[in-house]
């Protein structure tokens, strides 16, 4: 059942979101017009399950800016 793969699959990708755009690209590149996009699918997770393809990586934590003394002035 497919949902056995995604579950196995979110062992090795713990993020949802990651695992979902992972899933999204791998299906894209792996795709052949003959076939079902089901099948391909369900490659794609038991290969991610496995640990043979992870095409998705975390983006790069940048902090946020700092924020500057708020300046308040009365109202005249």
């Amino acid at each position: 059942m497919r949902s056995e793969l995604v579950y196995e699959a979110g062992l090795k990708i713990e993020n949802r979101f990651l695992l979902a755009a992972t899933m999204m690209q791998a299906t894209r590149k792996l795709h052949v017009n003959s076939t079902r996009t089901e099948d391909t699918v369900n490659r794609v997770l038991v290969e991610v399950a496995n640990g043979a393809r992870l095409l998705g990586k975390l983006p790069e934590v940048t902090p946020p800016p700092a924020i500057d003394i708020l300046l308040i002035t009365p109202a005249p």
